[in-house]
């Protein structure tokens, strides 16, 4: 096996180092929260956004002030993207369904799936605002049912962004906050004198909220480690340079620190590809933020086979997997660990991000290993429940639970089976010993 780098990011022991950090900072302002409520959550906002309102929840009138300001041609985007990303909701919906089964005579299983009752959803702004994040996390929400959905986004140039409020507003948030940062996430996870807190946070952000959702966990649930975007690009000479380039800055644009990754087994394409890009980034207008991306983050993988292929990029585990080969539905079966996958040239991750359907809410640094992205199912919760309605059930299923009590040492454990094996099976169970089977007893 010969897996070659042509080109790889910074080494491991920097992105530590980095995350080290982040992760101090997140630390002290969460506590910092927690310690002074509101008064931090004003600082920070004044601090880091030059926002600081009398109240950070938006009132109807705000609300739609804001969306006065959307152009028609915008707000009609809006309800299409909502559109097809409602759409596909539903269907994930309706695939999750209640069962109860008698998995013996008299005895009855089952299960519900509830809605978590309170979500914060966040939706980055930064240098980028996220408005197709308010479709992702606010409206899937609601095809859910969560009865209390709170969207928050940090302001843009002094006020709330219009298009992000009028998409939260239509993918139905119940309540909208101006509000960015580790502020935002803190604030709706630990709750303040003005805001109620939530039950689980919801939606991608920066290093510093991904860390700040990490530190919450536990606290509250959360969808999935959302960290800076990564995507790769798995190719084959069936497409070329210009179309492999085009995908990875399209994404390294993100941030400064968000990876792109092509891995080939065409050196001519992987030569070809590292030429276009910096073609690209000699015209891209936002290539001071991709190039420094690809600079730090960027990763060129040169390998044998197909089987190489996929093995590389099975272990790195990316959020976004573009494939463009000739054999597409091979990785598509043989892919397991990565956020979602984009089949074929016609196919593009800005689709995905934006407007097609699925969910942009992934997970990143190798969480694809152990959990896909954000979707209607994150935001219920599949409860059991069982009922015993015969005489007959509750004496036979409690001498075998009597048994099994006894076996690990747990007599009160073992009293419980027995009381309902003398109540209902008529049979005289010694306290501290286990019930016998019936013709044992006899």
């Amino acid at each position: 096996m010969a897996i070659t780098h042509l080109k790889s990011s910074k080494p491991e022991t920097e992105r530590k180092e980095d995350d080290a950090k982040v992760r101090k900072t997140v630390e002290d302002t969460l506590n910092d929260i927690e310690t002074r409520g509101d008064a931090a959550v004003r600082d920070l906002s004044q601090k880091f956004d030059g926002y600081a309102p009398d109240s950070f929840r938006l009132t109807m009138s705000e609300i739609e002030a804001a969306m006065q300001k959307v152009s028609t041609r915008d707000m009609e985007d809006i309800r299409f993207a909502q559109d097809q990303i409602r759409r596909f909701a539903e269907a994930q919906r309706a695939s999750m369904t209640d069962i109860e089964v008698e998995t013996l005579p008299g005895v009855i299983l089952g299960h519900r799936n509830i809605p978590v009752q309170s979500v914060g959803c966040y939706v980055p702004g930064g240098k980028f605002p996220m408005v197709a994040s308010a479709h992702m996390s606010v409206l899937t929400a609601t095809v859910a049912g969560v009865p209390r959905i709170v969207a928050s986004a940090p302001p843009q140039k002094g006020e709330p962004h219009p298009a992000i409020v009028a998409a939260m507003h239509l993918g139905g948030a119940h309540e909208i906050l101006c509000l960015g940062g580790i502020q935002a996430v803190g604030a709706m996870a630990i709750g303040t004198e003005t805001i109620d807190p939530v039950h689980m946070l919801v939606g991608p952000g920066n290093a510093f909220v991904a860390e700040a959702k990490r530190q919450l966990y536990g606290r509250v649930g959360i969808d999935l480690f959302a960290g800076p975007t990564e995507t790769m690009v798995i190719a084959d000479d069936s497409v070329d340079a210009e179309m492999c380039a085009t995908d990875l800055l399209g994404q390294a644009e993100h941030g400064y620190n968000s990876p792109a990754c092509l891995i080939t087994n065409s050196r001519k394409l992987a030569d070809a590809t590292l030429a276009e890009i910096d073609r690209i980034l000699g015209i891209l207008p936002t290539a001071e933020t991709a190039r420094t991306s690809w600079e730090d983050y960027g990763d060129v993988i040169l390998c044998d086979s197909y089987e190489e292929m996929l093995q590389v990029s099975n272990d790195m585990a990316y959020e976004h997997v573009q494939i463009m080969t000739d054999r597409d539905d091979w990785f598509l079966e043989n892919m397991h660990s990565y956020g979602a996958l984009f089949l074929g040239p016609r196919t593009n991750v800005a689709n995905g991000d934006k407007v097609i359907g699925t969910n942009h809410t992934l997970p990143t640094k190798k969480a694809g290993r152990y959990t896909g992205g954000l979707w209607v199912g994150k935001f219920l919760k599949t409860h059991s429940y069982q009922k015993v309605t015969s005489d007959e059930a509750a004496a036979m299923v409690g001498e075998y639970g009597s048994r099994l009590c006894m076996l690990e040492g747990f007599v009160g454990h073992a009293e419980q089976c027995n009381l309902r094996v003398r109540r209902y099976g008529g049979r005289n169970v010694p306290y501290g010993t286990a019930a016998q089977p019936l013709d044992a007893a006899e």
